[in-house]
């Protein structure tokens, strides 16, 4: 625990660390980026290395906290995270802010711990160690202590697979039903875990898509639309499809057409996309036999359910839970410095 709470604070202090020298070398692009910026950021009277992790998503997160899907295309995020945040809100004395981030950071600390605690049951103190390095070290690491669902989410999911690697199936289900309201790929818990040897009933794995169908539910009654979370998608993300499903070749050679045909950061933010998503498929894929089948399972379709949209938008963000990868980098890099061939 003590290790684990040093690299925490270690990635924490860091990140604080860059933000503010960000301030002195790079011009502000707030205005252009995102709107609301000034009204839920600027105005908290905070730093600027502290409220900037609310950049982007954070703002339209605390924006649903106060006010609830009165804007429009906001269905889109789910509800749990911004639930939380306002009840975490009177504790701050109204600072959703505050609030935000101290979910954030909290829950992706225990996260963190029972990460190392699942990978050391499996692969050594060691290799659980190392795990969590490489994950804190990760170029989108900063979205877990961001204004964002991936620290929560990620403490939901390794949750999941701790209990039910301890036989808790009830409770894993009912984590997992938080999982499926914070994240749509939440509802992909259920058939990871139906692969699993300790798998005597299907009821309880049944209770984890009921996150998402209450949101939907809702959607229902108050939109008239209970696929308002996906319609809403393509205002969210560029050239995103929420029409069709578009197969991961087709993406590939779409963004072989971006490389060949863009420059400056449109170039670079592309490029940035196509690796993060050859590399995590590739670990995957290699990590087969070398993880857990319900672990790799999840992981999967996590990674690949964004691509059918047609974009690669967001997918350095979206690996971040797919964590074998983050185990198999240790084991892989073990190896190899042991003489063993790896690849």
């Amino acid at each position: 625990m003590q290790k684990i709470f040093l690299l925490f604070f270690i990635w924490r202090i860091g990140l604080f660390a860059v933000t503010s020298i960000a301030t002195q070398v790079l011009p502000p692009n707030f205005g252009k980026s995102f709107p609301y910026y000034e009204e839920e950021l600027i105005n908290t009277g905070l730093p600027h290395f502290i409220w900037s992790f609310g950049n982007f998503d954070g703002v339209h997160y605390l924006r649903i906290a106060k006010d609830g899907y009165v804007y429009q295309y906001t269905q889109a995020f789910f509800p749990l995270y911004p639930l939380l945040i306002k009840f975490v809100a009177f504790l701050t004395f109204g600072n959703f802010l505050i609030a935000g981030l101290l979910i954030s950071n909290i829950a992706f600390f225990f996260a963190l711990v029972i990460f190392h605690k699942l990978v050391n049951k499996y692969h050594g103190g060691k290799i659980a160690f190392w795990s969590c390095l490489f994950l804190l070290t990760f170029p989108t690491s900063f979205y877990f202590g961001s204004i964002y669902t991936e620290g929560l989410f990620f403490l939901m999911i390794i949750s999941v697979f701790l209990l039910f690697d301890k036989n808790k199936i009830w409770l894993a289900s009912i984590i997992g039903l938080f999982a499926s309201l914070t994240r749509l790929i939440g509802i992909f818990l259920t058939p990871s875990l139906m692969l699993g040897k300790k798998v005597t009933s299907l009821i309880p794995l049944l209770i984890v898509p009921l996150g998402l169908l209450v949101y939907m539910f809702y959607l229902r009654i108050e939109f008239n639309n209970p696929f308002y979370f996906l319609t809403s998608q393509a205002v969210w993300g560029q050239e995103r499809s929420t029409t069709q499903i578009v197969l991961l070749p087709q993406v590939f050679w779409r963004y072989l057409k971006i490389l060949a045909t863009t420059n400056g950061l449109t170039l670079l933010s592309a490029a940035f996309e196509l690796t993060a998503t050859v590399f995590a498929l590739a670990i995957l894929v290699v990590a087969y036999k070398k993880v857990k089948t319900e672990w790799l399972v999840f992981s999967f379709l996590a990674v690949l359910t964004p691509t059918l949209t047609g974009t690669l938008t967001s997918m350095p963000r979206y690996i971040l839970v797919a964590f074998p990868i983050f185990i198999l980098l240790l084991i892989s890099t073990t190896l190899f410095t042991q003489g063993y061939w790896v690849a």
